[in-house]
């Protein structure tokens, strides 16, 4: 990527990992040598479409470094009740495949950056 492409954001845009089974939460947060982040998103949910932005830019800052991935509460009804999430969206912070925080509603990109900068310095 050039410098001028780092300055002006013409870095191709990176989703966050879709995860919808046991099978892909396994695989995709469980046993990834990331640290990941799941967000637990709805449809009707605002807050929710309001982060989805941000995720995206998490997602393309920290490739490599740390994963995004996202989870709707469509998705497979024994994952949801295994992460017992109440409220969306929800955050769930995973690192070696132990849970180590969850946060409940919007947070802007800069608390992203905050969190990953203090749990992940070498991220």
């Amino acid at each position: 990527m050039s410098l001028l492409g780092n300055l002006f954001g013409t870095r191709p845009k990176i989703a966050p990992t879709h995860v919808e089974s046991l099978d892909d939460f396994d695989t995709e947060v469980l046993q990834c040598a990331l640290p990941v982040i799941v967000d637990v998103w709805s449809q009707t949910c605002a807050p929710c479409r309001q982060l989805e932005p941000v995720l995206v830019s998490v997602a393309t800052k920290y490739a490599g470094r740390v994963r995004i991935a996202e989870l709707s509460t469509e998705a497979d009804p024994q994952l949801l009740a295994k992460l017992r999430v109440r409220a969306t969206p929800t955050l769930l912070v995973f690192v070696g495949g132990e849970e180590i925080g969850r946060m409940a509603g919007f947070r802007p990109e800069g608390w992203f950056d905050e969190m990953i900068a203090a749990e992940f310095p070498d991220a």
